[in-house]
């Protein structure tokens, strides 16, 4: 490994080993808590935009294979780990995790003190930075640091949305679900596969005639990155589509995008959740599901009108929002990830749920 260096917008630098592709990588650094599961981490749409450091301190040991992806690359800027482990095991695996990287283009650093780092994104919040070479002077690179653009108000879906339709089916559908892709992980559309549907993925800006010309069944807005606020055309879509009548699920930034339809308002969080091991408390069953979560902006629940919806989930680490249900249409969403990929399978009823509303719908 050649020397390399984490470096942040607020001045502070990181001493490190590259691994993966040799080069440089800029984004919004974030953490997350997950001891497991980095090949899902790493191909997740959601993560376009940052470099993600994983807090757990041994990463690699297993390699990475064929089904773990979350789509079809890597979608990280870059990945930071405090000891990578070329020397992996698994039953499954096909390759390396440096390996891996370097096929994706995608540069990491590790033998940095990620608890250090760490440390640093709670206290000042999730920052831009840049990994790099050693031979670039640390004033360059804060310089630069500065310069990449801020997550507040950037629309990537339109980097990471499907750019050609295209339809999933189970053997024998029985329902038709559309599926607004802004990023959508592949593990969300294996658990609707369960349920003897056929999905047409759309990409994010299709217009609602074009939905409804598929006769839907079902309508589902996927997770994906970046501001939600700065996702007009899918904020007034979703106004359109909500009045029809048809059961709308919404995940992670899908929750965001009902709720900003709905007239809700969404903030920035400090640092964001991202992690498998978050409290949520679901207020019609009284019950706390251990959840997967991966985001960085909140729907401010006090901007949501309380006689168009009840709040059906909070988040117990910090009491923030984490799901609506809307009193008069069939809508529904959830701020957190129930189909895991990584994470606890505890909030899997979700599609249940989903499902059993759909099909009182096609009666």
């Amino acid at each position: 490994m050649q020397k390399g260096k984490l470096v942040l917008e607020n001045g502070k630098i990181f001493e490190g080993n590259i691994f993966g592709y040799y080069g440089s990588a800029y984004g919004e650094v974030v953490f997350n808590t997950s001891l497991s599961g980095y090949q899902e981490i790493i191909t997740d749409p959601s993560y376009y935009g940052q470099i993600v450091l994983m807090t757990y301190p041994l990463i690699g040991n297993y390699g990475t294979n064929l089904k773990d992806s979350e789509s079809e690359k890597a979608q990280v800027s870059g990945f930071i780990t405090g000891n990578y482990e070329d020397d992996w095991s698994n039953f499954e695996g096909i390759e390396s995790l440096d390996s891996f990287l370097k096929q994706n283009k995608i540069t990491a650093i590790t033998g940095i003190d990620t608890r250090e780092l760490t440390r640093q994104v709670r206290k000042d919040g999730a920052m831009r930075g840049i990994i790099s070479p050693g031979e670039v002077s640390d004033e360059t690179l804060i310089r630069k640091a500065g310069e990449i653009p801020s997550m507040s108000g950037l629309d990537l879906v339109k980097d990471v949305t499907t750019s050609k339709n295209y339809i999933l089916s189970s053997d024998n559908p029985k329902y038709k679900i559309a599926v607004y892709d802004f990023g959508i992980k592949k593990n969300i559309l294996r658990e609707f596969l369960h349920f003897d549907t056929e999905m047409k993925v759309f990409n994010a800006k299709t217009s609602p005639k074009e939905i409804l010309d598929y006769n839907p069944d079902g309508i589902f807005l996927s997770n994906g990155p970046g501001d939600p606020a700065a996702l007009d055309y899918a904020i007034e879509n979703t106004r359109t589509l909500i009045p029809t009548g048809i059961p709308v699920f919404g995940i992670c930034l899908g929750h965001q995008i009902i709720s900003l339809a709905l007239g809700g308002e969404t903030y920035k969080l400090k640092f964001g959740h991202r992690g498998g091991n978050h409290p949520v408390k679901n207020h019609f069953t009284n019950k706390i599901e251990i959840t997967s979560q991966n985001h960085g902006f909140a729907v401010d629940e006090n901007s949501l009108d309380k006689n168009v919806v009840d709040l059906s989930h909070t988040n117990l680490y910090d009491g923030t929002n984490e799901g609506l249900k809307h009193k008069k249409f069939p809508v529904m969403s959830v701020q957190y990830h129930p189909e895991a990929a990584p994470g606890p399978n505890d909030s899997k009823y979700l599609f249940t749920e989903f499902m059993k509303i759909v099909d009182e719908y096609k009666k």
